[in-house]
């Protein structure tokens, strides 16, 4: 029955419900004309023309005929192919290396059984791998310098206590002015690692380098600057047992006639250098002095009765001993015979790292003496300085030999204070803390022709870490001091110009 409108009381006609068979063939034939009406279609909206596009993307044809799709699909699979290859490639490449890394670590187990730091020895020849070492072997004029303070530092070979203890050999010189120390390191994990400290000066010399070759470097121009007038320094500093007196005296037993250290090498220059036509015509003549500074006083070691000397500033406030030996020198043999009797009579004792261990500052002075016989032309001061320790290196010693280690500590720290001063410009220097730096002040503030050496001795020894790093650190102010002075005359020979201009 017709359904009434309310409104207009119309019958509304009733559209009759198509048979189920009447829908699916309008389906049917819908789908089939949607392509074509596609097709068709000429005037698109911007996104419509993408979305078509993009849907249309794997429909098309390739270059060689086959539908593009099909050919998206074959590189696709080619790429994952090759990235599975890689993955696979990259997987045996580390298998290999981890595997070449287990070996090596297991000839270092195998070379050092019982060593509880190899894993420190095996990352430090890691990075020594990657730093190519190539240090100073040959004497090359070319590296020669020429400025007031020079700086350089010495790595002692490893020794045997160090070996017995299973030490690692902590420093490494890739080149002939750097030197790298590798701190051992540990994590809360108890994880190893090291921590690298790199460090540049004007020369760096490992352990291999013999005596001569690093007077070569550091002292030749020293002895020049005393035939032309100046006053020459040079210096050991470093802890006990780094090798400072080896370096310094030649090493042996006291007494005995040394001819490698730089005080017998320093002789064998001076008298070569005496006959050349430019300085034998001024006449000068060679005298030889040998004192030490033992606690707070000075003695005299050419003589056997070890006087003590009094010290006092002249007029221009150079610092003078009074009673000290001055002995004429003639020959490099009277020079070598002097040092052999005074290190017999220099101050010497024992401590944990050091059978033989120097008790006090020693200095060797040669003077050029002009031909009046009484005034200086020039000297040549090599000091020898006591190690500074650690009280864990007199922990069983005796009241006295502590005594000695304050005592010592206290004139070193004095001269560190005095650099540190140098470096910062503080107007008042503390010089007079201390015998020692009373005797070295006019290598640090004295005249331009003054020339400065200072051979920082270093222990390879991973024990000594700590000792080493701070030696570096005191190495390198005394460079930075170096610098300062450079840069200050520079500056000073400028405005001089600029003046005269």
């Amino acid at each position: 029955m017709d359904r009434v409108n309310k409104k207009q009381n119309k019958p509304i006609p009733t559209i009759p419900r198509p048979s189920q068979g009447a829908m699916t063939a309008a389906r049917t034939a819908a789908a089939s004309s949607e392509p074509q009406s596609r097709s068709r279609a000429t005037v698109m909206t911007p996104n419509a023309a993408l979305a078509a596009r993009s849907s249309a993307g794997g429909q098309g044809a390739g270059p060689s005929g086959a539908p593009a799709g099909a050919a998206n699909k074959g590189g696709r699979g080619s790429n994952t192919l090759k990235g599975i290859e890689r993955l696979r490639e990259a997987r045996e490449q580390r298998r290999s290396e981890m595997e070449a890394s287990r070996l090596e670590k297991k000839a270092l187990m195998d070379k050092d059984p019982g060593n509880p730091n190899w894993e420190f020895r095996y990352l430090i020849e890691q990075e020594r791998k990657i730093l190519q070492l190539s240090p100073i072997r040959t004497f090359e004029r070319g590296y020669m310098r020429n400025e007031q303070i020079i700086v350089c530092v010495r790595k002692r070979p490893i020794n045997e206590r160090e070996l017995a203890n299973k030490e690692t050999d902590v420093l490494s010189v890739p080149s002939a002015d750097r030197l790298i120390l590798h701190q051992p390191r540990a994590k809360v994990d108890t994880t190893k690692y090291i921590e690298n400290y790199s460090f540049q000066f004007d020369f760096a010399f490992d352990e291999e380098v013999p005596n001569e070759l690093i007077y070569k470097y550091t002292c030749v121009p020293l002895i020049h600057s005393a035939f032309q007038g100046g006053n020459a320094t040079c210096f050991a500093y470093g802890q006990t047992g780094s090798g400072k007196t080896f370096i310094m005296t030649g090493g042996g037993r006291p007494g005995a006639v040394k001819m490698k250290g730089i005080f017998a090498l320093a002789a064998y220059d001076i008298f070569g250098l005496l006959p050349s036509k430019e300085i034998a015509e001024h006449g000068l003549s060679v005298s030889c002095s040998y004192f030490e500074i033992y606690g707070v006083k000075v003695y005299d070691l050419m003589s056997s009765k070890k006087p003590e000397l009094k010290m006092v500033e002249d007029s221009n406030q150079a610092v003078q001993l009074l009673g000290l030996t001055e002995t004429p020198v003639h020959s490099v043999d009277d020079v070598l015979n002097l040092i052999a009797f005074g290190d017999n009579n220099r101050m010497m004792g024992q401590t944990a790292v050091n059978a033989i261990s120097s008790r006090s500052h020693a200095v060797f002075q040669i003077k050029l003496i002009k031909a009046d016989g009484t005034t200086v032309h020039g000297m040549c001061s090599f000091i020898d300085l006591a190690g500074n320790e650690r009280g864990i290196d007199n922990a069983a010693a005796d009241r006295s030999t502590r005594l000695e280690s304050a005592d010592i500590n206290k004139s070193l720290l004095a001269l560190k204070e005095c650099i540190r001063g140098l470096v910062r410009q503080t107007p008042h220097l503390p010089f007079r803390d201390s015998k020692l730096t009373q005797i070295l002040r006019d290598s640090f503030v004295g005249s331009k022709k003054n020339r400065t050496c200072m051979i920082a001795m270093l222990s390879p020894g991973h024990q000594s870490c700590e000792h080493t790093l701070n030696t570096l650190r005191y190495a390198e102010a005394v460079k930075g001091l170096g610098a300062k002075r450079d840069a200050l005359e520079k500056r000073t020979s400028s405005v001089t110009k600029g003046k005269r201009n």
